[in-house]
């Protein structure tokens, strides 16, 4: 079966005829970016999707993640923290969560003052599904790739990013 050709967004295209009509040096590169760009959209857009059933984020995702392998629950900016958001931010994703019933807010037992983070029984059949879907789901974008040609994609895509820290 022939691979198929990534379809890029009218705009793309259009900018990369009029990058062709202005023979602009790098114009590979143009249609490079944009093909990364709309592969990025392409995946964050299925993603969405597939959480949605769930009332699921990205953001509520990785917060589930992260509590499902914290036994002991987290604290809110232990959280925060680790998922790279703000605080603020971490509320308004777990009071989402909690009115979902798959979390709980519980007085910390070192310092009632404190809070912890747990998931629900709920949170925790939730984050399994979920999970076990995103992990086949994941494995299906990459399962066309060898070991070798996985490694030369990193490899290639850490190139590309080393040119954004300059």
């Amino acid at each position: 079966m022939a691979p198929t050709i990534m379809q890029l967004a009218q705009k793309y295209n259009a900018l990369i005829q009029e990058a062709q009509r202005r023979q602009l040096a790098d114009v590979d590169g143009l249609r490079l970016c944009f093909q990364t760009l709309s592969l990025a959209s392409a995946i964050d857009r299925d993603c969405a999707t597939l959480l949605a059933p769930y009332g699921l984020s990205e953001g509520r995702f990785v917060l589930l993640f992260l509590l499902e392998a914290a036994e002991d629950g987290l604290a809110p900016n232990v959280l925060a923290e680790q998922a790279g958001v703000t605080r603020a931010t971490v509320t308004g994703l777990l009071d989402g969560l909690e009115r979902e019933a798959l979390i709980e807010r519980t007085a910390d037992i070192n310092d009632r003052r404190a809070l912890r983070i747990h998931l629900t029984r709920k949170g925790k059949q939730v984050a399994k599904k979920v999970f076990d879907q995103h992990g086949r789901w994941i494995a299906g974008l990459f399962g066309n790739l060898s070991k070798t040609e996985r490694r030369q994609l990193t490899s290639l895509l850490d190139k590309v990013a080393d040119n954004l820290s300059r």
